[in-house]
């Protein structure tokens, strides 16, 4: 670990920032501050929204304060919760039309968050690296809020303009990169956009008769397919016509229980890209839930790791070369 991460940072040798960064700028602060490590829930209403009671705007546009759990929607207004774009207090009953901005906090479930301590591979004014375990959701979503990666680097580190500049599935371990200053965010971004970040990642996978993956340690090949993920579908599909998911693969191991240990090099980030394509050729991932592995009892957890990332940091400089100190179980 380099360094200590602070809440905001001077800007060294770096780029103009984007025309991204320089909207996030101009765009007026949340009137709420940060609660739980959770930023606040802002809405505007559409053009062509009926102006009506703010109460009732809310309930069209998110059901779920209805639900006979939560607090009653009146009750959070008397209590002074919801507020306009100045942080004035509405009451249930304030007239709200189109270009109107609603802000208020959402309420959580109950959640047990894990007691996994977070380990931290780099950590400047610009960049707190993660080293994310198994089973951490990198964003608060569904039932993964409070134990989500963001969330729990924003109150362990006081860093509250924390925002990740990748993302991992949940199951999936290893390097994960946050940004620290929002104008900094959109120049970091690009650079894994335009596929200027080395990505390597560990998998074990279990082929089955008919795989078409190398199976000699040393064996390389590269995965050319065409990936897309409909929306509202859980999983990604391969369909005809020009590649836009690459990878390229190396054999590491061979095992005595017929499993292999591939390092892999995801050239561009589709949506479950390294998951979706090992299945597709009979070589799932170990312990995968969406592309199921041929095991009768598929191990826990995901047997995949991002096991490192490799830049010039376009902010410093710097070249960076951040490893995971976790491994995968055989």
């Amino acid at each position: 670990m380099s360094g200590s991460p602070a809440a905001a940072g001077g800007r060294g040798p770096a780029e103009r920032p984007g025309r991204a960064a320089r909207r996030t700028a101009r765009r007026r602060p949340a009137p709420l501050p940060q609660r739980h490590g959770l930023d606040p829930v802002g809405w505007t209403l559409p053009p062509g929204a009926t102006t009506g009671a703010a109460l009732e705007a809310l309930l069209a546009r998110f059901p779920a304060l209805a639900d006979p759990a939560a607090t009653p929607l009146r009750d959070r207004f008397a209590a002074g919760e919801i507020v306009d774009a100045d942080g004035r207090a509405l009451t249930a009953d304030t007239p709200v039309g189109p270009g109107d901005r609603l802000w208020f906090h959402r309420e959580l479930r109950a959640e047990e968050v894990p007691e996994v301590a977070l380990d931290i591979l780099h950590a400047d004014e610009h960049l707190i690296v993660l080293d994310k375990p198994h089973g951490m959701a990198t964003m608060p979503r569904g039932a993964h809020v409070l134990g989500s990666a963001l969330v729990r680097l924003r109150r362990e580190t006081g860093v509250a303009t924390l925002v990740p500049l990748h993302r991992l599935d949940r199951r999936t371990a290893g390097v994960l990169a946050f940004g620290i200053v929002p104008a900094e965010r959109s120049v970091y971004q690009q650079l894994f956009a335009r596929g200027e970040v080395d990505k390597e990642y560990l998998a074990r996978v279990d082929p089955g008769p008919g795989a078409t993956i190398p199976r000699e340690p040393g064996e390389r090949a590269e995965l050319r397919d065409r990936l897309v993920k409909p929306r509202g579908e859980l999983t990604t599909r391969r369909e005809a016509g020009e590649p836009n998911a690459l990878t390229e693969l190396e054999v590491l191991t061979a095992d005595a229980d017929s499993s292999l240990l591939l390092r892999l090099r995801p050239r561009t980030g589709r949506t479950h890209q390294l998951r979706a394509q090992l299945s597709l050729r009979g070589a799932p991932i170990r312990g995968d839930d969406l592309y199921p592995s041929p095991r009768p009892e598929p191990a826990e957890p995901l047997q995949l790791l991002a096991r490192e990332l490799a830049f010039t940091d376009p902010v410093t400089g710097a070249a960076r070369r951040i490893r995971s100190r976790r491994t995968l179980t055989s």
